[in-house]
């Protein structure tokens, strides 16, 4: 039976349980479903647009997406237990508000402060209005804290009026994370996400882990509790929770809490209603397959025998007491499985694709639906723990130094005996059911010679095939988006810019590593200096050494010797050092003052790169 036969041989003997979980306790949800982003433009996140999911799956997408997708897009308020309410289906991830009595605590207010007021909005018109008096952030992920905005106000939480809580640790990695290579995961994860692409059954049909990601305003509070141990209490109203860290899993900065009055457990996004990345597409550090199983033993003993509810920040809760139970140990066997075995395969001298060919769930875990791979996979999490523990190289000598792919392209091709015999070859692949390796011989005839559409063409109508039949739901985003960008080439966006709220929190020393890792070699190699850098606005005093082709940072130091030393406030160094503005005319105008060599900082300014966020993916 091949995968796609399972897939339907599944689907058809669903219990239909999910279901049964993900509409319980259903309230409402808005009436109007377009959310309006602030300011205009385009909707913040449009309800209705997952509607084509009602009826059976249409030959274009994978039934155990689909069946994944239906569940997932349900959306509005839910009441999960006495005291506890999901909105969900406003986004990516799920809003939870705990009645404190005197007020509200929510818990991982979205992406967006549109969806997150929306959410906001809905609870008081069916539940309560009550002032929001805490917000807890589970990690340190953009669609668990970027909505807090919609929520409360950065004035009152440094009033004191409301409380937000985070995970130790939580402040740097949501800040940090996506710095320094963000324009290539942000262009990366168009793919995973299917950013460009339409909403539909030809199309983005969710990520598999949640809706499409909304697109209104970030916003960043910083947190005023941090939780720095497990074990660690804290109440707010009269609501008291209890804490268990969970660092390196999901995220590098993550944590789960108890509810004992109310014998429920929120879990993250460390239990999930698919198996989760431990290397996402768009990029990530590779997150640790043992700790997140060995956390997850610690979930069980620490809130399984006192739980009757379950709730997440993405997907359903579940319910009763040995169905959480069961969940949690299978979910963790999972990943358990999955880093024990891709280990045992690695010491037994396989390399990453090979452990990711061999390497499958046992059928009594892979059955589960919550262990398949709908948003991870385990093709691609064998590999990530190959990296992390042995990195990209194999150690076979070929491919210790092996040629880019634009060269290789041409000697493949050469090879093979030119453009037409590939394509003949891939046309005989297509018609033997071997999509994947017609797909490497179309691909090195694009890379030969990007300008051949007959090839263009057809490659992107098998990375269609692949993509109706992946049961990922990134799987299906990154070949639709591959075949749209083969067609119509990369769309052309503007660069994502960091919000205000991110731009206050990240330190000067972060932003003038962006700046280091943005310098043109051969600029910088050909003359060496120093700038004493003040921050006027922030009494910040940053040494800028520019020899060898690097630049070197240094907070909190001066050089007497330095060739200039340049005063400015923050603002102005955003402008010149990232956004394009010209240094020059801000000196003239006494914006920036330098003493010392006043060509020094027009010649820092000129040393950063501007940002290519449309850079080829599917061609050279």
């Amino acid at each position: 039976m091949n995968a796609l036969d399972e897939a339907h041989a599944l689907v058809a003997a669903d219990d239909r349980k999910d279901f049964e979980f993900a509409n319980r306790g259903f309230i409402a949800t808005r009436v109007d479903p377009v959310i309006v982003r602030d300011g205009g433009g385009r909707a913040a996140f449009d309800l209705s647009s997952y509607g084509f999911l009602d009826g059976d799956a249409p030959e274009t997408t994978n039934p155990s997406l689909w069946r994944q997708a239906q569940i997932l897009t349900k959306h509005g308020l839910f009441k999960v237990a006495d005291h506890i309410y999901q909105v969900r289906g406003f986004d990516v991830s799920t809003v939870s508000f705990i009645d404190a009595g005197s007020g509200w605590i929510v818990v991982d207010p979205l992406t967006t402060v549109e969806v997150a007021r929306a959410a906001l909005e809905l609870v008081g018109e069916h539940v309560a209005q009550k002032p929001v008096l805490a917000v807890i952030y589970s990690h340190s992920h953009v669609d668990h804290y970027g909505g807090v905005g919609g929520v409360i106000s950065a004035a009152d939480a440094a009033a004191g009026k409301v409380r937000v809580i985070a995970p130790e640790g939580f402040l740097e990695h949501a800040v940090s994370e996506n710095i320094i290579v963000g324009p290539a995961m942000m262009r990366r994860a168009r793919f995973q996400f299917g950013h460009t692409l339409p909403c539909c059954a030809e199309g983005e049909m969710t990520s598999g882990l949640g809706p499409r990601p909304s697109a209104g305003t970030l916003s960043l509070i910083a947190p005023t509790d941090l939780i720095t141990h497990t074990g660690q209490e804290i109440t707010v109203g009269d609501v008291t929770m209890v804490f268990q860290l969970t660092p390196g899993t999901e995220a590098p900065a993550e944590m789960n809490f108890h509810l004992p009055q109310f014998r429920a457990v929120f879990m993250a996004e460390n239990a999930n209603l698919t198996m989760h990345n431990l290397l996402p597409a768009r990029g990530a550090l590779v997150r640790d397959a043992k700790a997140w199983a060995d956390y997850l033993t610690e979930s069980i003993r620490l809130f399984g025998e006192v739980s009757d509810v379950m709730f997440a920040a993405h997907g359903i809760p579940r319910f009763g007491q040995c169905e959480i139970v069961a969940f949690l140990t299978s979910h963790r066997n999972a990943y358990k499985f999955l880093h024990d075995q891709s280990v045992r395969l690695m010491n037994s001298g396989l390399t990453a694709s090979e452990i990711a060919e061999t390497l499958a769930l046992p059928p009594v875990l892979a059955r589960q639906w919550f262990n398949r791979g709908y948003y991870g996979t385990m093709s691609h999490n064998a590999k990530a723990i190959y990296q992390r523990y042995l990195g990209w190289y194999d150690a076979n000598p070929a491919n210790l130094n092996p040629l880019p792919p634009q060269p290789a392209a041409r000697k493949y091709v050469a090879a093979m005996g030119g453009a037409a015999a590939v394509e003949a070859l891939a046309e005989r692949a297509v018609a033997d059911g071997e999509l994947r390796w017609a797909a490497t011989l179309l691909n090195h005839v694009v890379f030969a010679d990007e300008s051949n559409t007959a090839a263009r063409a057809q490659l992107a109508a098998i990375y269609t095939a692949l993509g109706f039949e992946a049961e990922a739901g990134t799987w299906r985003n990154i070949y639709l988006t591959g075949a749209q960008e083969l067609r119509d080439g990369p769309m052309q966006l503007p660069p994502a810019g960091l919000s205000p709220d991110v731009l206050a929190a990240t330190t000067t020393s972060m932003l003038l590593d962006f700046a280091a890792v943005r310098v043109n070699p051969d600029k910088a190699a050909a003359r060496a200096f120093k700038i004493n850098l003040e921050l006027t606005d922030r009494g910040e005093v940053h040494l800028i050494t520019v020899e060898t082709g690097v630049l070197i940072h240094e907070e909190g130091v001066r050089d007497a010797a330095a060739g200039a030393t340049v005063r400015l406030i923050r603002s102005e160094l955003l402008m010149t050092l990232f956004a394009g503005m010209p240094a020059e005319p801000r000196i003239a105008s006494g914006a920036i003052m330098i003493a010392g060599d006043p060509s020094l900082y027009a010649a820092l300014v000129d040393l950063i790169e501007p940002l290519n966020p449309n850079f080829p993916i599917v061609t050279p």
